[in-house]
């Protein structure tokens, strides 16, 4: 019977964000296409209402930890759920995505991803994606900002292996920024497929960044140990096992 309600009370949240979505995107739409200021300022008003209806219609509460980034740098995050995106897009004060070619024509979402100077990519095309992704981020970088990538490529159910990609390192290696690492949990709340939404703490974790000019190995090698060991951690934290999912 509890799961039941639960079931019925994140259908409803689920149903709430995504009108106030389309409701917020369209009311902000004439300051967002005038400024980029705008557009950011309707993202952030959208993260933090997000949150705020989470914590009491299915109880998931956020909270942030470690050393914000507020320079320019390269942010390697695991990603598990919706939820962290906009915890993480919170948190920074100016963040940019590098994210799927095919969400520039979502509606509302593909708008305010191109105001923000989101960086798409084409993940079909591998080496000419990567090529041309550290090409646009170089331009796109005119204005300060944090930039987040997720190194797996796609979110990961929370336990579930996935290989950290070569993507990461080449746009660490070409911008010359620091690398933060960023862990989660959140996707044991929150995961990546269906509407149930469970009660808890949601945790993303600003780790010790990776200072720049380490090789691609040697990179890549610690932002998978940085961010796994303390995901696991994080999800251990709350009462999930990552070691027992098969």
């Amino acid at each position: 019977m509890a799961t039941a309600i639960q079931w019925v009370r994140s259908l409803i949240f689920m149903i709430v964000i995504y009108a106030w979505m389309l409701i917020l995107g369209v009311l902000f739409a004439p300051y967002a296409l005038l400024t980029k200021r705008g557009a950011l300022h309707a993202c952030k008003t959208y993260a933090r209402t997000t949150m705020w209806l989470a914590s009491w219609m299915v109880g998931i509460r956020c909270e942030v930890r470690g050393a914000v980034p507020v320079d320019e740098v390269v942010i390697g995050a695991k990603h598990q759920s919706f939820l962290d995106i906009i915890m993480i897009f919170d948190a920074i004060p100016h963040g940019k995505f590098i994210m799927k070619r095919e969400l520039l024509w979502t509606p509302v979402i593909g708008m305010y991803a191109r105001r923000l100077g989101c960086i798409p990519v084409d993940r079909g095309k591998r080496g000419a994606a990567v090529a041309k992704m550290v090409k646009d981020v170089a331009k796109e970088f005119t204005e300060p900002g944090q930039l987040v990538i997720y190194p797996q490529g796609t979110r990961v159910a929370p336990g579930v292996r996935k290989p950290y990609k070569i993507g990461t390192a080449v746009l660490y290696e070409g911008l010359g920024f620091p690398c933060v690492p960023v862990a989660t949990n959140a996707g044991v709340f929150w995961p990546r497929t269906g509407v149930l939404r469970k009660p808890g703490l949601a945790i993303v974790d600003f780790l010790d960044p990776i200072e720049s000019g380490v090789g691609r190995d040697a990179f890549l090698a610690r932002l998978e140990d940085a961010i796994e060991t303390r995901s696991d951690a994080l999800m251990k934290e709350v009462g999930f096992d990552p070691d027992g999912v098969h």
